[in-house]
């Protein structure tokens, strides 16, 4: 069965959308078939992908049938159920089902919606469940071995539903408080929704056919930017590094008992790679495929190579931790 797996925090600028976009291209090169969905509004992941030139025929007008959005539209419009979304491809195995800003107008159905599942109505488990069966039927066609969600960081309608559509959860966590108290705002939602849609799920109405699980089992984290020196993280980090263990432990898994610092549900560790990113949004490319053509030259080189093994043990671990085919 394909994984879904949504990368998620509610703390912005955590680098999660690149985080999104780099997994995406390395399960790709790596010879898997990948699906990439941006969930999130704001369509960082498509504008990271796409040129302006694309996303202004993707986003000509009010419509949008190229987008996610325009697949929802008709069940949102209650002029019918979803559309098959349009797969915007990005190298040979791997597409995108692209973000809109207009995913924001649906917000407010998929809040009233949701408690209505309890109450087991027919259109609130249409509504609740569109995101998955768009996803789940463009992974179908896109033979996908793997499917990667990239969601808005909140805790808000959208996202719930995201991650009912999720069977997999990663989180991007920054060394530093704001993180450690995000895990502590994020770990019981995250319970909370899986909880009242296994509730819910039981009182579907029949004829609606398959419905996702919703198990958004956790896989871990990942320390995104995290400053070393020597091969020690500097003193600045340092401090709240060795609190995560714990607080992921507590606030994410539950486990009250936990007092260990160890790091097994750290999935990696990505570093900022400051002097690639701004080559990479030029070439349109990750940062493990740039060139000496894209001015990657002399030390860059070396960085580009860490980069690359960097994400390949990431989406190993990742691959491991939530039985996605092995890459060949």
């Amino acid at each position: 069965m394909t994984a879904h797996i949504a990368f998620f925090n509610n703390k912005g600028g955590v680098g999660k959308t690149s985080l999104v976009y780099h997994c995406a291209f390395m399960f790709a090169e790596q010879g898997l078939h990948v699906l990439a969905v941006d969930i999130d509004p704001q369509s960082n992941l498509t504008t990271m992908a796409l040129d302006e030139s694309r996303l202004e025929e993707l986003w000509s007008d009010d419509k949008h049938p190229l987008t996610l959005y325009g697949a929802l539209a008709p069940l949102f419009d209650g002029t019918g159920d979803v559309n098959p979304a349009h797969i915007e491809p990005l190298s040979n195995r791997l597409g995108l089902l692209v973000g809109d800003l207009a995913l924001s107008r649906i917000e407010d159905d998929l809040s009233t919606e949701w408690s209505r599942c309890l109450a087991g109505g027919e259109r609130a488990f249409r509504v609740t469940t569109a995101f998955w069966r768009v996803i789940d039927e463009a992974a179908k066609r896109h033979q996908a071995d793997v499917v990667l969600l990239d969601v808005g960081p909140n805790l808000g309608a959208i996202n719930r539903s995201a991650l009912v559509a999720s069977s997999h959860v990663v989180m991007p966590v920054a060394p530093d408080l704001f993180s450690l108290q995000g895990l502590k705002n994020l770990g019981p939602t995250l319970r909370t929704w899986r909880d009242t849609w296994a509730m819910a799920r039981s009182k579907a109405p029949i004829p609606l056919g398959a419905m996702p699980q919703g198990e958004m089992c956790p896989v871990g984290y990942v320390l995104m930017q995290h400053a070393e020196r020597l091969g020690r993280p500097t003193k600045a980090y340092a401090k709240w590094q060795t609190r995560l263990p714990v607080a992921y432990r507590k606030s994410v898994l539950g486990d009250q008992s936990s007092s260990s610092h160890n790091d097994e549900d750290q999935v990696h560790r990505i570093k900022h790679y400051r002097s690639l990113m701004p080559m990479a949004m030029e070439a349109r490319k990750p940062m493990f495929s740039l060139t000496n053509a894209d001015g990657a030259i002399g030390a860059h080189q070396s960085n580009v190579q860490q980069c690359h093994d960097d994400f390949l043990a990431l989406i190993t671990a990742i691959a491991a931790r939530t039985g996605t085919k092995e890459a060949t």
